[in-house]
């Protein structure tokens, strides 16, 4: 086992961890940026649409995907592809493997940018036998974008949000028929135009109310069972399935380093700067909430990039073990009540002034949000012309935050 120090050692090549990694080496910072994958650019470098990047000229996934690592090593971090993190070996240092063997790499500050992923079929408990022909969206835009595979004729798409619109794409591209995507939900969680162009353009039926209950076939997939919300049940022959949405945050890393965790997002908990319970320890992307647009990952990663630097700056010397751990800066507890689900950041201090992303479970045609401390008013914000729905972002300024008390208790934001 060799060893190894850098000033940032980054996890994760998503445009969060690309993003703050070209920001810490423009600044003059030793960056080095781990990627479990072959390549970097994660999940965009599969997405084959456009819109990533800014209007009016967007780009696909994987051109922007390539700009960002472009940019990375352009401005000298290094990035080790198909290398993982395994466990960490000191408060800022980590234990990898990759090519090269087992070594250990120490740093001055770690940003973790794991993203996130989907949960399988497997932990959404559908039952049925294991055939073949059983996706989530990023095995399915793996296996066409990335390795021109074969996935079948006929698939189904479980759920009708933004990303199982994108998969229904991706089938497509495939020269497959997308038979339905289905939803538990009442309503089509996607933007209405999406829906109306995937029943009206595509020909593809939105099921709205209907439960996958089975898997069928052996060997491969022939069909599963769905159940109506009145009731009824049907079986909807296919030889592919594909299971979208219902993001997790890749936590596993900062669980094992006994990082505290969010309740609400279930990935670290972290400050308006995105510094986690671990002093020098920052966290950005996906990892916070599960899940984002590239753009606002990468927006978090410029954004703790600036917090790097001034723990760079005024915390830490040269060397990872000579000083002594202070208490963490987190702030207070920032709580988002029913029928809010999440809020990130999820700490909160008098000096913050990043903005709050929250998601709600049910929508909320004009929302009003009211933060409060101890019953004292903080902030009203009233959303006229943003109606919030499952499944998409709602932004809280941050132009309220230094009414708070940091001797307080939590900070809660509820709707009305």
């Amino acid at each position: 086992m060799t060893s190894r120090h850098v000033d940032v050692l980054v996890v994760g090549a998503g445009p969060a961890g690309l993003a703050a990694a070209s920001l810490l080496a423009t600044a003059g910072a030793r960056v080095e940026v781990l990627e479990r994958e072959q390549a970097p650019g994660g999940v965009p470098r599969h997405c084959a649409h456009r819109g990533f990047g800014n209007r009016p000229r967007t780009l696909t996934g994987p051109a922007y995907a390539r700009l960002l690592a472009d940019a990375a090593v352009h401005a000298g971090a290094v990035l080790r592809t198909g290398v993982t993190a395994l466990d960490w070996a000191g408060p800022r240092a980590l234990t990898t493997v990759g090519p090269r063997g087992v070594r250990t790499l120490a740093a001055r500050a770690v940003v973790l940018a794991t993203g996130a992923r989907e949960r399988p079929r497997a932990a959404r408990l559908v039952p049925g036998t294991r055939p073949a022909g059983v996706y989530t969206t990023g095995e399915l835009q793996q296996a066409v974008h990335l390795y021109g595979q074969h996935i079948g004729t006929r698939a189904v798409i479980v759920g009708a949000e933004d990303v199982s619109h994108a998969a229904a794409g991706t089938v497509r591209a495939a020269g497959a028929e997308v038979v339905a995507l289905v939803t538990e939900l009442p309503r089509a969680p996607a933007a209405p135009a999406r829906t109306l162009t995937a029943r009206l353009r595509h020909r593809t039926p939105v099921l709205t109310g209907t439960t996958v209950t089975e898997l069928l076939g052996r060997g491969r997939l022939s069909g599963v069972r769905v159940r109506h919300r009145d009731g009824r049940t049907a079986i909807l022959p296919c030889d592919t399935v594909v299971f979208t949405g219902d993001f997790v945050a890749d936590h596993e890393l900062a669980r094992r380093g006994g990082l505290a965790l969010d309740e609400g997002t279930r990935g670290p908990a972290v400050d308006g700067a995105l510094r986690t319970s671990r002093p020098g320890v920052f966290a950005v992307g996906s990892v916070l909430h599960a899940v984002e647009s590239a753009a606002t990952a990468a927006r978090e990663g410029a954004h703790a990039a600036n917090a790097v630097r001034d723990w760079l700056t005024d915390g830490a010397g040269p060397d990872p073990s000579d000083r002594t751990e202070p208490a963490w800066p987190g702030g207070v507890p920032l709580v988002a009540e029913p029928p809010l689900l999440r809020i990130a950041p999820n700490r909160v201090t008098p000096a913050d002034r990043f903005p709050y992303l929250l998601r709600t479970a049910v929508p909320l045609p004009r929302p009003v949000l009211y933060v409060t401390q101890d019953g004292r008013p903080l902030h009203r914000e009233r959303f006229r012309l943003t109606p919030a729905v499952p499944h998409r972002p709602l932004t809280l300024t941050a132009r309220w935050t230094h009414r708070v008390d940091p001797d307080g208790g939590p900070v809660r934001v509820t709707v009305a």
